[in-house]
């Protein structure tokens, strides 16, 4: 079968991140390679901390620690959060790491020697009252194409027009909020973008077709106003250094770097076990890879322009991205999450107030395709008792208990289908077909509202066939349906794994079926559906699966995280 890369954008080091990074890329990331993994591929899911730019070093002098242990520090952190939401990475590296330092170099000197990189003197800020050169992202002002009064000096977040710190009009320090700014001579290498630009064109005419609109509109916006060279490095301490005679003392920007840790963190991981790994064999001169990125579309230029330009100005045989999956934002209550403002629930909040499989399901089910989602707590508490608790917990926990109490803790043997059942079983197959498609197509949105009917499915049948009334005349009857609606159970776990996978291991715990029997039905569902054999036990559970949100939790989750209580 096909190998299948994917990455997820890296999460930024400076902290702690908020629902909406999460949903914007390693979230669906998570669910696509684990779908990929049930049906039996061979899939390599990297992701890694990005740990350079001056953010980082603002964060650490906050901190008073050195932007060495900050980072390490924050990297320990955010890794442990995302093994609490179950991100089935196979490795989580550092864009910090020594993998990453050889490659970024590496791709330097091939861009030198190809004729893509020039060295240029030019005119950067430098800000008196901070005593340092600022970053272009660490100059803030209004945006001279559509007047928005926060844009950064490297791109305006809100037209996403590309700027330069000159374009901003009222410029002024991000550190300190000075104005006191002047001009100052620097050398710097810019990467040819122009030279490349027939290149990139028909890079993207290629998967024009393929790619979300969200990502193609970007990437052609970018063509249309003419692409210009890019300065590469930076004035900055911390970084990978820049390996040219007359640059020492200068990094990389982050931008550079960051996107090459995906090969970089490969390298990690095969270091782990050489013997039966090989980073090339994802990576380089290679055509059975499919290799899919995950991203918000504040990432997209980089990815669909910048890092393909790295790679093609190269020379050299690397992969390149086949789909990107890009996606708009997540809003609180339609406006941003803030950490200074304390508005909004960040990851690890999140995890203290519910269980993951709660979030991971709401995301995926509200994950900002076509435009932008909002949370609020009324709609992640509706769509959790409703979806969740009502229509999967209680089949489940229907079965089992009506199964016990009526008839044992066993599967019950009973006697043939009839055509209820087989109708039921039609109707599910078709459901699950679309569910298949639309994850393969990672249409999250859709395979969600699919999963959802798939579970309603299963109680309209139970509530059809009644074996609670049944069992009073035809017992060997109400056994049978008892028996299906058991093997149902099991496939609900099989189907639901990729997004709540911590829920499916539950269920086929209480199945006594081991979690990692969970391959995917194949067109056989008949079959699918007799698994579990009469006579094999199960168990009661204790308690529901899934725990009601009651007004009372949503209007205190509203005051400790700003959100309003009218929503």
């Amino acid at each position: 079968m096909t190998k299948y890369l994917i990455t997820s954008a890296l999460p930024y080091i400076n902290g702690i991140k908020h629902l909406g990074n999460l949903v914007g890329s390693m979230l669906p990331a998570d669910v696509y390679a684990r779908f990929l993994r049930q049906t039996g591929h061979d899939v390599l899911y990297i992701c890694a901390t990005d740990e350079h730019g001056t953010p980082a070093e603002l964060a650490a002098l906050e901190k008073n620690q050195d932007v060495e242990t900050f980072c390490t520090e924050q990297h320990e952190i955010q890794k442990d959060i995302y093994e609490r939401f179950h991100l089935s990475f196979d490795y989580f590296g550092r864009s910090s790491s020594p993998q990453n330092t050889e490659l970024t170099q590496h791709m330097c000197k091939k861009l030198m020697e190809n004729g893509y990189i020039e060295e240029r003197v030019i005119k950067q800020v430098y800000s008196v009252d901070d005593k340092r050169f600022l970053p272009d992202r660490y100059i803030v002002g209004t945006c001279p194409h559509c007047g928005y009064e926060a844009a950064r000096g490297d791109q305006c977040e809100n037209c996403t027009r590309v700027l330069d710190p000159t374009d901003l009009i009222n410029p002024k320090s991000a550190v300190s909020g000075s104005s006191n700014l002047e001009i100052k001579d620097s050398k710097h290498l810019f990467l040819k973008l122009p030279d490349l630009e027939k290149k990139l064109s028909a890079f993207i005419d290629e998967h024009e077709a393929e790619w979300p609109v969200v990502v193609t509109s970007i990437a052609r916006k970018w063509l249309k106003e003419g692409l210009r060279e890019r300065c590469i490095t930076r004035d900055l301490k911390w970084g990978i250094p820049v390996p040219v005679e007359g640059f020492e003392g200068k990094v990389f920007y982050v931008w550079f770097d960051a996107p090459i840790e995906y090969i970089g963190a490969t390298m990690e991981w095969a270091e782990k076990d050489p013997e039966n790994r090989h980073w090339k064999s994802w990576w380089y001169d290679t055509n059975d890879v499919r290799y899919v990125e995950f991203m918000a579309k504040d990432n997209i230029p980089f990815h669909t322009i910048m890092f393909p330009a790295t790679l093609l100005a190269s020379g050299e045989p690397w992969k390149k991205v086949d789909y990107i999956k890009g996606f708009n934002w997540l809003t609180f209550y339609g406006g941003k999450f803030s950490t200074s403002q304390k508005r909004g629930i960040f990851t690890n909040q999140a995890l203290e107030e519910f269980q993951p499989d709660y979030w991971r399901y709401w995301l995926m089910a509200n994950a900002p395709e076509n435009a932008d989602s909002s949370f609020t707590f009324t709609s992640f508490a509706s769509t959790i008792n409703k979806d969740l608790n009502d229509v999967l917990g209680n089949f489940v926990n229907r079965v089992l208990k009506m199964t016990a109490s009526k008839i044992g803790t066993t599967v019950p043997e009973g006697g043939e289908w009839t055509n209820v059942e087989k109708d039921f079983i039609q109707s599910l197959k078709a459901k699950i077909d679309n569910y298949t498609k639309y994850l393969s197509e990672m249409e999250f949105r859709k395979a969600l509202a699919e999963l959802r009917a798939i579970w309603v499915e299963g109680n309209n049948y139970l509530t059809a066939a009644a074996p609670w009334t049944v069992i009073k005349s035809d017992k060997n009857k109400a056994e049978m349906i008892l028996r299906l609606a058991l093997n149902v159970i099991r496939l609900y776990a099989v189907l639901s794994a990729p997004v709540i996978p911590e829920t499916s291991k539950r269920i086929l715990n209480l199945l006594n079926v081991d979690p990692e029997d969970k391959k995917w039905p194949e067109s056989n569902l008949e079959e699918e559906l007799q698994k579990l054999k009469a006579g094999h036990a199960f168990n009661v559970p204790d308690q529901p699966l899934f725990q009601k949100i009651t007004q009372q939790d949503i209007d205190d989750l509203c005051s400790r995280y700003g959100g309003n209580q009218e929503n």
